[in-house]
């Protein structure tokens, strides 16, 4: 008689008292092996052919303001024509890398696939960056070529083929009516080849290019696609997050898998997007922090018909409680998922994830776990956590406080160009070290209490004070300065800088933000300025932020850091 294996961890909270590591108490996902030569595009084709409701004549991209549709069948013929086009006259191939500058539009999906299918690497970036800011960008990337909007290409350096413009008669060609003599020859792409390089700002203040894998995108897509609730039909999903971001890249791989109807809006106004749920009776929509606000604003909703949406999925930064609870009175039947850190002590759907994990590895399913108050859920399928002492470096049980390591086939390949930063980050037997102060409870929940990373989440976009504080100190009258996040209802966070002036300077909180604001992209403005006599740092000289967060929201208040 075969003699059982023990279980080695605990069925609660999935810790290994033995390896002292947190393991995924959800039912496993099915990956392709790793040595498998599939791109990521390939395997969301293989999952869908495996939906009941598979219908390639269904619509996938909708424009929310032209009403123009795309069903999957044509998304197939004009993913093929285009890469068929950059194989055979633009000659890209396999490890080239795309520079990608775009508003929201339903030609991004349509790039995207064709280029993953040619072994390309996609590199999207947000089109309000400055120049400077799009430079570096470029250098870390090093693409060969690039696509754009009409309204950014002025932003963008020479490239060794060219920039083609995403809004013109010659894209639209190059995806509907270019024949090839020649049949496309797909690359040969391992799950091991960078698929993405997504931008991700650090505590040093310099962005970084975060490299996902084919294998990363696969992995993220099955782990929702076996956890997603099962439908009669597919739902319909209104896009108003940027593609360009992890979570809409993720998002438009998820959408394709499940073969989900993507209504696109290229830019946010709210009765624009409420006209849009009402026109094509929309079931989800992923939204920003600031969109969940507008929403929950007495009269905003009035006169429109939302009675199909079923969930409203808020990520990139946290919810304040008021406006949860504001959203849930306003809207009782809609269910408010929150993919971010999130403390809240309401009926919603949380989750946590980052860029370099190729967005959630924690998150909540169902209702029960929902009233684990102040959690943002259990470990996804495939992945191991650990709880570190930042101190000592030992691993630590349920209930106590550490930074938070990840590891699994979602975590990034690393950080392009910067080995250092990497190794830093990625250590050798697969850990992540997140920079996050959490715990995880006897039943296997994370609770986040803190960042030990100080970036700000300023409407889902990373702001980084070092980079705020090296403009700040540039000049001439201000002789020290430190940045920290500060409470916004409808921001999450935004930027609030402690600005000490030089002896007999009349440097006005004004002249401050002008300074920073002709430097940085919008979402990096320093928006409230406080003069200090010394900014109050440890022994070693590190800026003690925390002093500084106590001065600017005092205890008591309502707002939370």
């Amino acid at each position: 008689m075969e003699k059982k294996t023990p279980q080695l961890f605990d069925p609660k909270s999935g810790f290994n008292s033995a390896t002292k590591t947190f393991h995924s108490l959800r039912p496993p996902i099915d990956l392709p092996p790793e040595d498998a030569p599939i791109s990521a595009v390939d395997y969301v084709s293989s999952l869908r052919a495996t939906l009941p409701w598979r219908d390639d004549d269904s619509v996938a991209l909708i424009n929310s303001v032209t009403g123009l549709r795309v069903s999957f069948s044509e998304l197939t013929r004009r993913t093929n024509s285009l890469a068929s086009y950059l194989q055979n006259v633009t000659r890209l191939s396999k490890n080239d890398t795309a520079f990608v500058l775009s508003t929201n539009s339903i030609e991004i999906p349509i790039l995207y696939f064709s280029l993953l299918s040619l072994g390309v690497i996609i590199s999207p970036a947000n089109p309000v960056h400055t120049e400077s800011e799009i430079s570096r960008q470029i250098q870390l990337s090093n693409p060969v070529i690039a696509f754009a909007m009409s309204s950014a290409v002025h932003k963008l350096p020479k490239l060794k083929h060219r920039t083609i413009l995403i809004d013109s008669p010659e894209f639209d060609s190059m995806t509907m009516s270019w024949n090839s003599k020649h049949e496309l020859d797909r690359a040969k792409v391992c799950q091991s080849d960078v698929a993405a390089i997504m931008y991700s700002s650090g505590t040093t203040g310099r962005v970084k290019g975060v490299m996902l894998t084919h294998r990363n995108l696969t992995a993220a897509v099955a782990s929702s696609f076996a956890s997603s609730p099962k439908r009669e039909s597919p739902a319909v999903m209104l896009f108003t997050m940027p593609y360009f971001h992890i979570y809409g890249l993720f998002f438009c791989f998820r959408a394709a898998a499940l073969m989900e109807t993507a209504v696109v809006m290229q830019r946010f106004d709210l009765k624009m997007m409420l006209k849009a749920v009402e026109e094509f009776r929309v079931t989800h929509a992923a939204v920003t922090p600031p969109i969940v606000v507008a929403m929950s604003k007495g009269g905003s909703t009035d006169g429109y018909d939302l009675s199909s949406l079923e969930t409203v999925a808020c990520g990139a930064a946290p919810l304040g409680k008021d406006t949860i609870m504001a959203f849930a009175s306003k809207l009782p039947k809609v269910v408010l998922v929150q993919l971010s850190c999130v403390v809240a002590r309401l009926l919603t759907m949380k989750a946590y994830g980052l860029t370099e994990s190729t967005a959630g590895v924690f998150r909540t399913v169902g209702p029960d776990e929902c009233r684990r108050w102040g959690s943002t859920g259990r470990l996804s399928a495939g992945l191991e956590a650990k709880i570190v002492d930042p101190e000592t470096g030992d691993s630590l049980p349920p209930g106590k406080e550490g930074e938070l390591w990840i590891r699994g086939p979602t975590i990034m390949k690393g950080y392009v160009g910067e080995p250092e930063v990497t190794s830093a980050t990625l250590l050798p037997d697969g850990w992540m070290r997140t920079g996050d102060l959490c715990y995880i409870d006897e039943d296997g929940f994370l609770f986040i209490v803190d960042r030990l990373k100080d970036l700000i989440k300023y409407k889902g976009y990373q702001v980084a004070p070092a980079e705020l504080e090296h403009l700040l100190l540039s000049h001439r009258e201000v002789a020290d300065a430190a940045v920290i996040p500060y409470p916004d209802e409808e921001a999450g966070q935004m930027p609030m800088a402690f600005v000490v002036r030089q002896p007999h300077s009349s440097l006005n909180e004004a002249e401050i933000m002008e300074f920073v604001a002709r430097q940085v992209s919008p979402y990096k403005k320093i928006r409230r300025v406080a003069f200090i006599n010394a900014i109050p740092k440890s022994a070693a000289g590190k800026i003690l932020r925390m002093e500084l967060r106590k001065v600017a929201v005092p205890s008591g208040s309502s707002c939370r850091l």
